[in-house]
């Protein structure tokens, strides 16, 4: 079973597709691109269509989703960590 996808390997972020993804919990990802599974254990509860660190993330980083900047990290996010409007922000203004 498939608990998040990821567009492209150089994504930092995945997306979650199952409902009660809890803190410390094995997810199985898939990358469309690669057509490859990896494996990622979840940091904190992650509600479905929220996104799942796949990679390290500075303050400052650009986050990359489906491909596409998505905008900035605003705090350290540490892989497995849900990343959302809390800790990443837009940089359109």
């Amino acid at each position: 079973m498939i608990d998040f996808v990821v567009h492209d390997e150089d994504d930092s972020v995945g997306v979650v597709v199952v409902e009660g993804v809890e803190a410390g919990a094995e997810l199985r990802g898939w990358i469309m691109d690669q057509d490859k599974d990896i494996v990622f254990r979840a940091a904190n509860n992650i509600p479905i269509g929220h996104k799942l660190a796949i990679r390290p993330m500075k303050n400052g980083d650009t986050v990359i989703k489906y491909g596409v900047d998505i905008g900035l990290a605003v705090e350290e996010i540490a892989v497995g960590e849900h990343a959302h409007v809390h800790n990443i922000k837009t940089k359109r203004w």
